[in-house]
């Protein structure tokens, strides 16, 4: 782990909120983690915090972006693509504690595994330290990628588009319901749904539900007609 906050160019003062944010659930749920909990409930923190810092930075620092635009790289940054591409930058998932199936399956690999962890890493780096401390950490992520969206080359955010032209009409109403989940932890796919106001439109599969949901939008802006 002393290698990880070498990389990160951040010191923790509890480095056991490190190992957590490193600890998948295959491995929580083969009991090697001694009574400790796994990364999903920092994802959930991390995935709040890098929202605000990244919108913050996009709001300062690009002033004559329109609110649409805003939105757009936003996504673009915090999608799971781009964050699991962050990971791999600091080569993350060496540092991953993973089940033995997880390890069997490429896990440190996946882009989602990815993405979940480096989210619990900014959480704990933000639980450890505040937000500044997190900004140090994330910055020299966020301002290339930014300036990468803002000239164009972005990752594709299915959701974000099917959402602009749905508010067009002030009527309707966009959600996502899970419908499935099969397999074991280790390789779950994942079926997600559109709603069109209570309307199934359509659905998604993914190894994660992120990633489920990218296609259900998808699938909808293809029915629909949009390229």
């Amino acid at each position: 782990m002393r290698e990880l906050m070498e990389r990160i160019h951040y010191q923790f003062q509890d480095e056991q909120l490190l190992h957590n944010a490193l600890s998948h659930s295959s491995y929580v749920n083969e009991g090697r983690n001694r009574g400790r909990s796994s990364n999903e409930r920092l994802e959930f923190l991390g995935d709040s915090v890098l929202s605000i810092i990244v919108s913050e930075y996009i709001y300062t620092h690009y002033k004559k972006l329109p609110e649409g635009d805003l939105t757009k790289v936003r996504a673009s940054v915090v999608c799971e693509k781009s964050l699991a591409e962050f990971s791999r930058s600091i080569d993350l998932g060496r540092f991953l504690l993973l089940g033995r199936g997880e390890e069997q399956q490429n896990g440190r690999e996946r882009d989602s595994i990815l993405a979940d962890a480096f989210e619990a890493m900014l959480a704990a780096v933000y639980l450890d330290g505040g937000f500044e401390a997190v900004r140090g950490v994330l910055m020299p992520f966020i301002v290339p990628a930014v300036a990468a969206a803002v000239e164009g080359r972005v990752f594709s955010d299915y959701k974000t588009e099917l959402q602009e032209i749905v508010q067009k009409n002030k009527q309707e109403t966009l959600h996502y319901e899970l419908v499935s989940s099969h397999g074991p932890d280790h390789d779950k796919v994942f079926e997600v749904a559109v709603y069109l106001n209570s309307n199934r439109f359509a659905t998604g599969v993914g190894k994660s539900k992120k990633e489920a949901e990218q296609q259900a939008a998808k699938k909808a802006l293809e029915l629909m007609g949009e390229s």
